[in-house]
C-alpha cells in the first residue's frame, strides 16, 4: 500500500474532453456502506443550514453511531471551518481519506482548494464532485452520512438524488417569511424526486439574551410551524439564536460539544434523537 498527500489540486478536474470522461449515473444506485444517507437542505442562504448540518453529525456520532460528514455546498464549504479541521487529505489505494473531527468523518471541497479560491463550475461539474465525494472516499461503513447541501433547489441536489438512493432531507428554515416561502419550494424539489423529507427544522427562532435568557424574536414566529402544516410534515424542533452557537462555528467547536447543556445544544440533541427514531421507523 502506498499513501501519498495530494497539494491542494481538485482531484474531480481533468484535461480530458467532455465526451471521454464517464458520465455519472443517472439512476440512484445503492450505497449501503454509508449508511442512512440524509441531506440537510434550505431555501435561500443565511438561515444556518451549516451548522445545524455540523451541529446534527457531531450529536448523532456522540450518540454512539458511526456518522460521515459530506460538505455537499461546493459554492461556499464553510464545513471545515466548523468542524475545525481543513489539511489536505492524504489518498490511499487510489480513496481519500476523510480528516475526522468530534467524532465524525469530514469531506469536503474546502479541504482541496485554496481558501481564495472561486468555484465557477457548471452543472457537470458539480454532479462530478458530489459522485466522487459519495464513491472515492474511503467512509468506511457508516450508520448515517449527513450532507449538507448547498441553499436552493439546484444541481447539487439534483446530482445526489440522481447519485444514490438518499433516506431524508431535512429543511432548514428561520421563522421568516422569505425564508419560509424559500423553504416550501425545496419541500416540494425533494418531492418531485421521490426524496422523503423527515421534517422541517426552525432555526433562529428567537435571540436568547446571554444575561437573562429572555427570548426575542427578531425573525418573528411561527414560521416553521406554519410551513410544517402546509406540507403536512413535522417541525422537528426550533433552535434559538444564541452568540455560542457563531463563536464556536467560528472555533471549529460545534455547541454540542462546547455547551451541551445550552439551550440551543439541547434542541440540536433532540432534534438529532427524532430523525434517528424517524430513520429507524423508515427502515422497518
Amino acid at each position: 500500500m502506498t499513501e501519498k498527500t495530494p497539494g491542494r489540486a481538485l482531484p474531480v478536474m481533468d484535461d480530458r474532453p467532455t465526451q471521454a470522461r464517464m458520465p455519472a449515473p443517472q439512476q440512484p444506485v445503492s450505497l449501503p456502506g454509508l449508511g442512512r444517507i440524509i441531506a440537510v437542505s434550505s431555501g435561500k442562504g443565511g438561515v444556518g443550514k451549516s451548522t445545524i448540518a455540523t451541529n446534527l453529525a457531531v450529536a448523532l456520532a456522540r450518540g454512539g453511531s458511526r456518522v460521515g460528514l459530506m460538505d455537499a455546498d461546493v459554492y461556499g464549504p464553510n464545513v471545515p471551518r466548523m468542524m475545525g479541521v481543513n489539511t489536505p487529505p492524504a489518498v490511499l489505494n487510489e480513496k481519500i481519506v476523510p480528516l475526522e473531527a468530534h467524532g465524525v468523518k469530514v469531506i469536503s471541497l474546502g479541504f482541496l482548494i485554496e481558501r481564495d479560491q472561486p468555484a465557477i463550475w457548471r452543472g457537470p461539474i458539480v454532479m462530478k464532485i458530489v459522485n466522487q465525494f459519495l464513491r472515492d472516499v474511503a467512509w468506511g461503513t457508516l450508520d448515517y452520512l449527513v450532507v449538507d447541501m448547498p441553499p436552493g433547489t439546484g444541481d447539487a441536489q439534483l446530482s445526489l438524488v440522481q447519485a444514490t438512493n438518499v433516506s431524508g432531507a431535512l429543511i432548514v428554515t428561520t421563522p421568516q417569511e422569505v425564508s419560509v416561502g424559500d423553504a416550501l419550494r425545496g419541500v416540494k424539489m425533494f418531492e418531485r424526486v421521490n426524496t422523503p423529507v423527515i421534517g422541517i427544522i426552525e432555526n433562529m427562532s428567537w435571540l436568547e439574551c446571554p444575561h437573562c435568557g429572555k427570548p426575542t424574536a427578531i425573525f418573528g414566529s411561527g414560521g416553521g410551524e406554519r410551513l410544517a402544516k402546509e406540507v403536512g410534515l413535522t417541525l422537528l424542533g426550533q433552535v434559538p439564536l444564541v452568540p455560542r452557537v457563531m463563536e464556536g462555528a467560528d472555533r471549529g467547536v460545534p455547541i454540542v460539544v462546547s455547551d451541551p447543556d445550552s439551550s440551543a445544544a439541547k434542541a440540536i440533541i433532540a432534534i438529532a434523537e427524532k430523525v434517528r427514531t424517524a430513520m429507524v421507523v423508515k427502515k422497518g
